[in-house]
């Protein structure tokens, strides 16, 4: 991972700095002077302005094309203009995304694969949404279901609005009473719970129950274990056709590489960890990527989750001649729907 400690520079530098990142994001083509004298407002000449930019090319922020007299920004150039973005971001998303989550109700893989289209419809960029892992949702519903003298089924739903079904089989018939009795303990007992918790647990080895129904509870605690093995870390992938069209010619060994990354779900999954540490947004440029096949590749992501405990990330990825002003703003309106979304479910 390239090193991008950032020079210090003059106030008057960095707007020529910002001016010159808008201009390439919004055109793709190297910047000159005069267009930057032309559409900054300070009142300084061109020659001050060449001057300013050469200081930035000597730095390291700005390159400068040999087919061309302006400058693009270098992977430092963006990840400085990214800074002050991060820097000077208020409380809440000023955003014009919007996200109705109210359709979907209790059912989180919706709700995440509306996120993902709706910011890789806005932004035309590609979404990646992770699920929050499955041990941290509560118990909703148990039902146990008798469907032969010796085979019973059980049926948990969870917060995220998961179900897992599991049959299992008994040595002696089983009683409909004692079945309708578990199903009637276990709603009041284990609802609420997270699932692979030692309080979960403690439901299945109450002191006060009796020995007849400590063993039957004995035979369905496995579907619980089951329903947490079998949940798999999701990703939810939106935008991933109308992405190459924000990718250049010179771009496009990235993008294929980044396809080549997305089925590696594990991979990409880890590189979406690094936000789940904090509640403000992030942003990874370049050659920041271990892989330098994503060197034209940059990501911006945001967490979101409960008041004490992130669950997930939301991440756009694109281009590192990406808008990453709107970028942010997106992925922080989509994580503030996310949490809201998700705190209604795993908070009640």
């Amino acid at each position: 991972m390239a090193d991008l400690r950032e020079p210090d520079i003059t106030e008057r530098q960095e707007r020529i700095l910002a001016r010159v990142v808008e201009e390439y994001v919004a055109t793709g083509a190297p910047v000159g002077s005069k267009t930057l004298v032309q559409r900054i407002d300070l009142p300084v000449s061109s020659s001050t302005v060449r001057n300013d930019l050469a200081v930035l090319e000597e730095l390291g922020f700005l390159t400068h094309p040999h087919t061309s007299a302006g400058r693009v920004p270098t992977d430092l150039g963006y990840r400085y203009f990214v800074d002050r973005v991060l820097e000077s971001l208020e409380p809440r998303p000023q955003t014009g995304f919007e996200l109705d989550l109210s359709q979907v109700r209790t059912q989180v893989d919706s709700a995440l694969r509306e996120t993902t289209e709706a910011l890789a419809e806005v932004t035309h960029l590609l979404a990646l949404v992770s699920a929050p892992p499955l041990e941290t949702a509560t118990v909703r519903h148990v039902e146990v279901l008798v469907l032969q003298p010796q085979v019973v089924m059980v049926v948990l739903i969870t917060s995220s609005g998961g179900v897992t079904k599991r049959l299992v089989s008994l040595e002696e018939p089983v009683d409909s009473g004692l079945a309708e009795w578990a199903r009637e303990y276990l709603n009041e007992r284990v609802g609420g719970h997270q699932l692979g918790t030692r309080a979960l647990r403690a439901c299945f080895e109450d002191p006060g129950l009796s020995p007849q129904e400590c063993d039957f509870l004995a035979g369905l605690q496995p579907a619980f274990t089951a329903a947490l093995e079998a949940g798999d870390e999701m990703l939810y992938v939106g935008g991933t056709a109308g992405v190459l069209d924000e990718f250049g010619a010179e771009e496009l060994r990235g993008y294929r590489r980044l396809l080549e990354v997305l089925e590696q779900r594990a991979a990409m999954l880890d590189l979406m960890r690094v936000s789940l540490a904090s509640k403000r947004p992030f942003v990874r440029v370049g050659s920041e990527f271990e892989d330098p096949d994503l060197s034209n590749v940059s990501l911006v992501g945001a967490a979101y989750g409960l008041q004490h405990r992130n669950l997930g990330a939301v991440t756009l990825l694109g281009p590192i001649r990406m808008d990453y002003v709107k970028a942010i703003d997106a992925v922080r309106g989509a994580s503030r729907e996310l949490s809201r979304f998700v705190e209604e479910l795993y908070e009640d």
